[in-house]
């Protein structure tokens, strides 16, 4: 058996096609307010291309840079004035901060409507309540995936491998909300081949290079690798890997590549959401996720 590759960049395309289609039928152009502290270099390309990719789909952004030393008061009056400017439709902090700036103090300071990451507390509960608006965007990405390939997800079983509030928790509240069986396993799991092989869909967003082997996934099983680790081969040489070991392609039905799987879709699924926050906020919601009627908005 060798693996249907569900390739990151087309499917991600397609997610910014309706993204585009969607902002268009909008009476503004969205707007995509991005703040960056300090001059990180890996911050600064991640900026640098999310700002790009929302101009190439037409939507409007702009970057605030403060430096390195800026308080933890002057960051927050930033934010303050962002979410009070009715120009501004998206929000979003990149991470991470300087270590003299409380993140949760940060991300919990974005106005829950403009807040595209989906990290703030409200939207958090408004996910785990079934109401999903803004949520956050590699999760959502990953559910764009299966949906765009057409992977079943009602009655599967599936197995997520990490429960970071980034990845792992998030989705497994989407695909529970998607009617899958949903275990989530981590550091602490016992076994953790006997309960990966139970899994007709399996997720794995650990940051441990090769953690899956062939020997872990049941025949046949979709497989979704968010690990990205860089390596550095005897030839000295540095590649970026999965958490998941390549011979999995013999035993999987369909796998994500790393690179080049589900990275792109983040990027598209924040610019989705930036779109779907101009639609609440053009409808006249006065909190995320207030009307039954949006869910699964994001997932069109």
């Amino acid at each position: 058996m060798s693996a249907r590759v569900l390739a990151g960049p087309p499917t991600a395309e397609a997610l910014l096609r309706d993204a585009a289609q969607r902002a268009g039928r909008l009476p503004a152009v969205p707007h995509l307010a991005i703040v960056r502290v300090g001059e990180d270099p890996a911050s600064v390309s991640y900026v640098r291309g999310k700002a790009r990719k929302a101009g190439e789909v037409g939507l409007r952004s702009t970057v605030h840079v403060l430096p390195e030393t800026a308080s933890q008061a002057e960051l927050l009056a930033l934010i303050a004035a962002l979410n009070t400017d009715d120009d501004v439709n998206g929000l979003l902090v990149q991470l991470p901060l300087p270590a003299h700036i409380a993140e949760a103090a940060v991300l919990h300071a974005i106005d829950p409507r403009k807040d595209v990451d989906g990290f703030h507390p409200l939207n958090v509960g408004e996910l785990w309540a079934g109401r999903p608006s803004l949520t956050p965007c590699t999760p959502a990405g990953i559910l764009f995936l299966l949906r765009h390939h057409a992977i079943p997800l009602s009655g599967t079983r599936a197995v997520i491998v990490g429960r970071s509030s980034l990845v792992g928790r998030p989705l497994a509240a989407l695909l529970l909300e998607a009617d899958a069986t949903v275990t989530v396993a981590h550091s602490r799991t016992r076994d953790l081949g006997s309960v990966t092989r139970a899994a007709d869909l399996l997720v794995v967003a650990v940051g441990q290079p090769g953690l899956i082997t062939p020997d872990m996934v049941k025949p046949g099983a979709t497989v979704i690798d968010v690990g990205i680790n860089r390596v550095v081969d005897a030839q000295g040489k540095g590649h970026l890997v999965g958490d998941v070991h390549p011979d999995v392609a013999g035993v999987a039905g369909a796998l994500t590549p790393v690179p080049g799987g589900v990275g792109p879709l983040t990027v598209a699924q924040l610019l989705a959401n930036t779109v779907h926050a101009a639609e609440l906020q053009a409808a006249g919601h006065l909190q995320s996720g207030t009307s039954s009627g949006d869910r699964g908005e994001f997932v069109r």
